[in-house]
């Protein structure tokens, strides 16, 4: 009961520390305080610049009495939000008590970990803890990709970053393109000459139309989520911007979709008068999990371990886990236990806390098998 008391403090307390992308020094030196009161050494490494980010990314390591070590990794930052988050159990139920959001993505898994290294340094197991918390996860990975990854010294790696029931494992998971198209057109006045005028919002608008968006096929999807132009409503616009992006468990479809938006870009200008400036970037890459992977078998002994049964699942969103496995380490992303993040209605039950330390804790006793013997 006092674990569970002070793992749920411990959530409560860091949700409630204001940390927004860019906005991440505060919770990046809690944690690297309450780190190094536990007697541990902790590093911040340089990614803030190239981030984006308000710090670095946080590594820390508790020594196992063996040579192994496992890594992870959780991510500090919150979606950008209004006003201070205030947080109520309701039943068993953490919530925010406002219109802020809970703050649980990824605070639920900082909170797991960081009581995952107390217990370990109270009680050092045969593998060592390697603790990960990234920055600026939530605006395209950039701390993870901004990591030196060469520094770590696990064999194996978990993210705990999904949002759903204790018990998925997440084992494929897409390849996100980021589209932005600017218009642009020529300004003239809406009611005196608008003939002289060429309207980017109108080209933009009919490139929109002629794309494919939602759902394509089993595994792809796209999207225009950001448009913005004009200055003034007697003003035929010169400009306009929209943000689109296109996923797909194919790698390959996922840069087709990506053309195509952009082709449709082209040909709205075209028929508007208009040019336009298309960017297309990969925010990270897809992967599919294979079948020997030991990040793998461990996750599904422990949660076996921990009286779950393992559910294998793809998903349609990307995680640090997309960066540490594109870096070649055998990285696995599992469900939290959350629900309904990045809004107000996001909560997550305590138990889902308590069961993800569990098995985080089994995981770390299942590496500290020896490895069956070969036939």
């Amino acid at each position: 009961m006092l674990v569970s008391s002070r793992l749920h403090e411990r959530f409560v307390r860091y949700c409630e520390v204001r940390s927004p992308t860019g906005e991440e020094r505060e919770i990046a030196d809690t944690l690297a305080a309450e780190l190094r009161a536990m007697g541990l050494e902790v590093s911040e490494d340089e990614a803030a610049a190239a981030a984006e980010a308000g710090a670095g990314n946080l590594v820390a390591r508790s020594a196992g009495t063996g040579e192994e070590w496992l890594m992870f990794c959780a991510h500090v930052d919150t979606v950008p939000h209004r006003g201070q988050v205030e947080v109520v159990d309701d039943e068993g139920v953490f919530r925010s008590r406002g219109d802020t959001i809970l703050g649980a993505d990824n605070k639920a898994a900082v909170a797991v970990f960081m009581e995952l290294v107390a217990r370990h340094v109270e009680r050092p197991g045969p593998v060592g803890v390697e603790l990960v918390l990234t920055v600026a996860e939530e605006q395209g990975l950039r701390g993870a990709k901004a990591l030196d990854a060469l520094q770590l010294r696990a064999r194996a790696g978990f993210v705990l970053d999904h949002a759903g029931p204790v018990g998925e494992v997440i084992v494929s998971t897409p390849t996100q393109q980021k589209i932005l198209a600017d218009f642009i057109g020529v300004e003239a006045h809406a009611g005196i000459r608008p003939e002289d005028g060429s309207n980017a919002i109108a080209a933009a608008a009919a490139a929109i139309a002629r794309m494919e968006i939602g759902r394509l096929d089993d595994g792809t999807t796209a999207n225009v989520g950001l448009i913005s132009g004009g200055t003034s409503g007697n003003v035929v616009p010169g400009h306009c911007a929209i943000h689109a992006e296109a996923r797909s468990l194919d790698t390959e479809r996922a840069a087709e979709v990506a053309g195509k938006i952009a082709d449709a870009c082209a040909w709205g200008a075209s028929e508007h008068g208009c040019d336009v400036d298309v960017r297309i970037e990969e925010l990270f890459r897809g992967y599919e999990v294979p079948k020997d992977s030991a990040a793998l078998a461990l996750a599904e002994t422990g949660l076996r371990d921990a009286g779950l049964e393992p559910q294998r699942v793809a998903i349609g969103g990307g995680s640090d886990a997309n960066v540490f496995r594109r870096d070649g380490l055998d990285c696995l992303l599992l469900s939290n236990g959350t629900d309904a993040v990045h809004t107000s209605d996001e909560m997550v039950p305590a138990r889902s806390l308590d069961k993800m330390l569990e098995v985080c804790e089994r995981i770390l006793a299942a590496a500290a098998q020896p490895a069956p013997a070969s036939k």
